[in-house]
């Protein structure tokens, strides 16, 4: 006996909306009740959602989708877990957030707060690099690399391997929760948990020692933040790739909104090739292709389809781009020996170009794509000299303020300073501080040897050195200084090799 939804609607006088081939096809359905509607109890403001039954398709870009899953989630799960020697006292961990040391370290890079600006620049060229993929080949981030795709890809496939493909899971759709259904019902979730759960615990990790946390995590002893944050992962991954699904990219997602001011007519997206295909119709062996298109309406394109969409229909929103319609379609081609690339990757020009006879152009430079081309180069080439030419030697200044300066008995006037001397290096450091840009003057330095003119510090590898510094001008120099007066604090390493200057004031005390 077939199967019998209710599509909800707003009622008519011919009696409500009509059921289309795309609605049974897309979602599995033999008739769709449409009287139900027109009763007051059935009215609801807002559609139920419909499931999504999409079928296993074969071919090139569902082994590219199945490739880059493997890749991705096997980076994600595995690179906490790689080690890099930084030296002693120093966290080893490959890629760690550290917020408690307040460090990033990404292998053998190592950003302190003050660097918050190579995160600003990580984030813009993330961005114009989307831009510029979207411009060149449409949505292939949602096809391909997203995390909402790439998770969705990875239930799907525990669901098709738990209650069979398409055909299997709408027949066990129909069937009353008990039994069989029940258990497999049960398996696949449990299935999906677990992954839940190793995606959260696994995020957790990229902010602890991993395992550090991996061995107190089931023991009781990791940090409650590890607790709390597994638990809102997994279960905004078990809802989210679970439960949700498409209904993610269609109206949560921005992108989809976005794409349409980054793609133009020379964007390759996955497109139905219209000239080719139109007239549709059913095809037996032995019928002539005389005055028909190659389309012979079979619906493996919308079978496939994770978002449940029909290709032929045109552009739209819900199309993630992830070409597995392209792979049905083909197979199709292949069955009824006709050429490939019904729907294919192509351009709207060409598309337009096609249908007149013309030849395929394809103008990968444009303005848009030179655009975002150059800029990406731009922030990579800022970046990348950033961090040839960054220094392991930092160097913070705060002058007092509390109070803001002191006339000593000998008419000479005192400021104080606090140092925050950063040593990035894996190794201890003495370095050497001056001031300079008032003569005459006489600095020192709280617990510290000084000669006067300078103070020598030891300063211990990746830690910030607090010094407390004052800096005392004689009595008659300060007469020829006005209120304030520029000085330069300079900091640099004993042989000369490093250093690092801070700008700040000196207050004389005049009015």
């Amino acid at each position: 006996m077939g199967k019998t939804t209710i599509i909800g609607g707003s009622p008519h006088k011919n009696g409500g909306p009509q059921p289309t081939e795309k609605q049974r096809a897309a979602h599995g359905v033999d008739k769709i009740d449409v009287t139900a509607v027109n009763k007051p109890e059935h009215r609801e403001l807002y559609q139920k959602r419909i499931p999504i039954y999409p079928k296993l398709a074969h071919g090139i870009y569902r082994k590219i989708k199945w490739a880059l899953l493997f890749i991705l989630l096997g980076i994600y799960y595995i690179v906490p877990f790689l080690r890099w020697d930084r030296g002693p006292e120093v966290p080893d961990q490959a890629v760690l957030a550290d917020f408690a040391g307040r460090r990033f370290y990404f292998f053998f890079i190592e950003l302190w707060p003050q660097e918050v600006y190579y995160i600003t620049g990580l984030l813009m060229l993330a961005a114009f690099g989307l831009f510029l993929a979207t411009s060149l080949f449409g949505r292939v981030w949602c096809g391909y690399a997203c995390p909402q795709t790439i998770w969705t890809d990875l239930f799907i496939a525990v669901e098709r391997i738990v209650e069979g493909d398409r055909n299997a899971r709408i027949k066990l759709e129909r069937q009353p929760l008990r039994g069989k259904k029940l258990i497999k019902k049960m398996i696949k979730h449990s299935a999906w948990l677990l992954i839940s759960l190793l995606t959260g615990g696994v995020f957790v990790l990229y902010f602890h020692d991993a395992p550090t946390v991996v061995r107190g995590f089931f023991t009781g002893h990791a940090p409650m933040s590890a607790y709390l944050f597994t638990a809102i992962l997994t279960f905004t991954t078990y809802s989210l790739a679970g439960l949700m699904r498409e209904q993610v990219c269609t109206f949560m997602c921005p992108w989809p909104r976005i794409q349409g001011a980054l793609t133009d007519d020379d964007s390759f997206e996955v497109s139905y090739r219209g000239y080719r295909g139109e007239p549709r119709a059913a095809h037996k062996k032995n019928d002539s292709w005389e005055g028909r298109g190659d389309c012979i309406d079979c619906k493996m394109c919308v079978a496939v389809c994770p978002m449940g969409i029909d290709i032929r229909d045109g552009d739209q929103l819900e199309c993630i781009n992830c070409a597995l319609c392209i792979d049905a379609c083909d197979s199709v081609m292949d069955k009824i020996g006709r050429p490939k690339g019904l729907i294919a990757y192509d351009t709207g020009r060409n598309r337009k170009g096609a249908a007149r006879g013309k030849k395929p152009v394809f103008k990968i430079i444009r303005a848009r794509t030179v655009l975002y081309g150059v800029l990406v180069t731009a922030i990579s080439g800022i970046m990348l000299y950033g961090l040839i030419t960054r220094s392991t030697l930092d160097l913070n200044t705060l002058r007092d303020r509390s109070p803001t300066f002191v006339r000593l008995s000998d008419g000479s006037v005192r400021n104080g300073y606090t140092l925050k001397i950063i040593n990035k290096a894996t190794k201890p450091r003495d370095l050497r501080v001056l001031v300079k840009g008032i003569e005459g003057i006489a600095i020192k330095a709280v617990g510290l040897d000084s000669d006067g003119k300078s103070i020598v510090v030891r300063a211990e590898p990746d830690k910030v050195r607090v010094v407390k510094m004052y800096v005392t001008v004689p009595k008659d120099v300060v007469k020829t200084l006005k209120e304030s007066a520029p000085v330069s604090i300079l900091v640099e390493d004993n042989d000369g090799s490093e250093h690092t200057v801070n700008k700040t004031v000196f207050l004389s005390g005049k009015r």
